[in-house]
């Protein structure tokens, strides 16, 4: 794909069951949201940065950081048990319908994910540009196999394995190799997010990233590992 459009877009709700106001809580001297627009921003082949929200401080933290915020995401979309495939349909049929434009690629940049690169973000185009794909996840090593030791638990009390082996496996590093998704970023094709209703629906690829730039802060522990690894990595440069 030659001179690919593409924008980001970060989607961060105002309310925050696991840790409250938990998109605009400082950290290392600015808003958690300031970390993701500034990734996104960093990155030259994104031509435009959004995000969608429905409070409006969050909108006013966004802006001041240089994203854009041209609408307020509705109410019904910004409950905890929302899909977010509906918020990103949202955000680009705002703009198709508004501004007649609409990205070749779009880019989610989660909030929760300060410790990723730049690189990482990049790293997702290079793999969309590549063509014949829906989207680009990014993911991690996962530390636990659904074939050895992740288990269910069952009706009567009992539990078993996630996925017996049919493979006849006695080891675990003869188990097919696993990964986490990471919320460090997506790449979507548009009309991907207009015609399906799910990730998985399509043809999907995935970027690597090491864990250290993968952890996503759902809790205050997450949030106080972030701040201490980006703290020693400030030591570091």
């Amino acid at each position: 794909m030659v001179n690919i459009r593409a924008a980001a877009f970060i989607f961060a709700r105002g309310g925050s069951k696991g840790l409250t106001d938990k998109n605009i809580r400082p950290l290392l001297g600015k808003p958690l949201i300031a970390w993701s627009i500034e990734h996104a921003i960093a990155v030259n082949r994104i031509e435009r940065v959004f995000v969608s929200t429905d409070s409006e401080e969050i909108m006013k933290v966004a802006r001041q950081y240089g994203a854009e915020v041209p609408f307020q995401r509705p109410v019904h979309l910004s409950q905890d048990d929302s899909p977010e495939w509906l918020a990103w349909r949202h955000a680009l049929n705002y703009l198709k319908d508004k501004e007649g434009w609409l990205p070749d690629v779009m880019i989610s940049v989660p909030a929760t994910s300060p410790l990723r690169l730049s690189i990482d973000i990049e790293n997702c185009l290079d793999e969309f540009e590549k063509g014949d794909v829906d989207a680009i996840v990014t993911v991690t090593e996962s530390h636990k196999s659904p074939y050895f030791n992740m288990v269910k638990k069952n009706k009567d009390g009992t539990v078993t394995l996630l996925m017996p082996s049919q493979l006849g496996l006695s080891r675990r590093q003869d188990a097919p190799t696993v990964y986490d998704i990471s919320t460090v970023a997506y790449a979507i094709r548009p009309d991907f997010v207009f015609t399906h209703n799910s990730l998985f629906e399509g043809k999907v690829r995935a970027v690597h990233v090491p864990l250290e730039r993968s952890i996503d802060i759902d809790t205050m522990m997450d949030f106080k590992m972030v701040e201490f690894f980006l703290a020693e990595r400030k030591k570091i440069k």
